[in-house]
């Protein structure tokens, strides 16, 4: 092979993909790429050891995606059944930190108990089969919320496993405010768990006869985007304010983040105060609040090297912004945010950062896809 055809190999694997998008970014040239489309309302996303992915829907539905970027035709068979109402259905996905070993896969969802109570669950189980033949194996629910209620919204919920292989559950306060700050009741609360779904050992409120035993955090408004740090293992947040308030946290045991009592947003109808103010001692305030609501969904750090400049950088979706916001950091204090890909994004529903250090995003739409960030030139 001569030099000249060398020279264009090169020049064809640094341009973008076909029909892709390259959009300048503060830092980096990017080319927005479509993975797959013909999803409905995708909500999570968890990359399999193979390359494949796995992709929730929303309606209720888990979807293999091959390396290739080609939608299995069938969904995964034997999840439980699904309740999606409102803002509720099959929500997140997670990998076991020891999956190649033990197999598990995780997912977060929303069923309803015999008295109509409507509510978030997890479940785990091993995908089986293959092809237009994948299923879920040795199926169990590891956590029912409790108490359930009949409102459709603020289910939270994303899962993230710790370095010591322990399960944070992000639960929404189902509409009801004052419940996130009741120690005896799930909703408004992070969660820490075991593998199996019992109580994490260490948890803050363990011992405590009027407390949940899972209870990590509480005052929770619906957390919708959670990540490990990688600098320190700790857990990252944000949540959805009401009008105006979206917050970013570090999240630490037993700290009460202050929804109802206190927030930067207002109520939306009629513009006034909720709560106490903005502050009150013994509740934390945000690294980060956002006025107007951008409405954040999904959540990761960037470590990886494909795009050098944002390496430690917080990436957050954006629905209602409909954007991709990149957030940096000096160690838990704000240094600056950028609005990226604003005008060429529809709703965010879910970032990740895959194996080859590209990002993904979710798109919240009937006709969702997956599309992927690479470097562009």
């Amino acid at each position: 092979m001569n030099r000249t055809s060398l020279l264009l190999i090169a020049v064809l694997a640094a341009s973008p993909a076909a029909g892709a998008q390259v959009i300048q970014t503060r830092e980096h040239a990017v080319s927005l790429v479509t993975v797959t489309e013909g999803l409905e309302h995708p909500w999570g996303l968890a990359f399999l050891p193979d390359g494949r992915m796995l992709v929730t829907e929303r309606p209720g539905r888990m979807r293999v995606v091959g390396r290739d970027g080609r939608l299995d035709p069938l969904p995964v068979a034997g999840l439980p059944r699904v309740d999606a109402q409102g803002q509720g259905g099959l929500l997140d996905v997670a990998l076991h930190p020891k999956h190649r070993d033990n197999g598990w896969i995780y997912w977060s969802y929303t069923q309803r108990d015999a008295a109509g109570g409507n509510g978030t669950e997890v479940a785990r189980g091993r995908l089986a089969g293959g092809p237009a033949a994948w299923q879920m194996k040795d199926v169990e629910v590891i956590f029912r919320m409790a108490p359930k209620s009949s409102a459709g919204f603020h289910f939270g919920s994303r899962l993230v496993f710790d370095r010591d292989g322990l399960l944070y559950v992000t639960l929404g306060d189902r509409g009801e405010m004052a419940r996130a700050q009741r120690p005896d009741d799930h909703a408004g609360k992070i969660l820490r768990l075991t593998d199996d779904g019992r109580p994490a050992p260490g948890n803050p409120f363990i011992g405590d006869p009027k407390a949940r035993p899972e209870i990590f955090s509480l005052g929770n408004r619906n957390v919708q985007g959670a990540a490990l740090s990688p600098s320190t293992g700790v857990l990252w947040a944000h949540e959805h304010g009401p009008q105006g308030g979206d917050e970013l946290n570090v999240i630490r045991a037993g700290v009460n983040y202050g929804w109802p009592v206190i927030t930067h947003g207002v109520n939306y109808v009629t513009g006034t105060r909720i709560g106490e103010g903005a502050e009150k001692p013994g509740m934390a305030q945000p690294v980060k609040y956002w006025v107007p609501s951008p409405a954040l969904s999904g959540m990761a750090f960037y470590q990886g090297d494909r795009f050098p400049k944002w390496r430690g950088d917080v990436l957050i979706g954006a629905l209602r912004g409909q954007a991709l916001i990149r957030v940096r950091l000096d160690g838990e204090r704000f240094v600056e945010d950028e609005f990226m890909l604003v005008g060429n994004l529809p709703r965010v529903r879910d970032v990740r950062v895959g194996p080859d250090s590209l990002v993904y995003l979710l798109t919240d739409l009937p006709n969702g896809a997956i599309l992927r960030l690479e470097p562009a030139g």
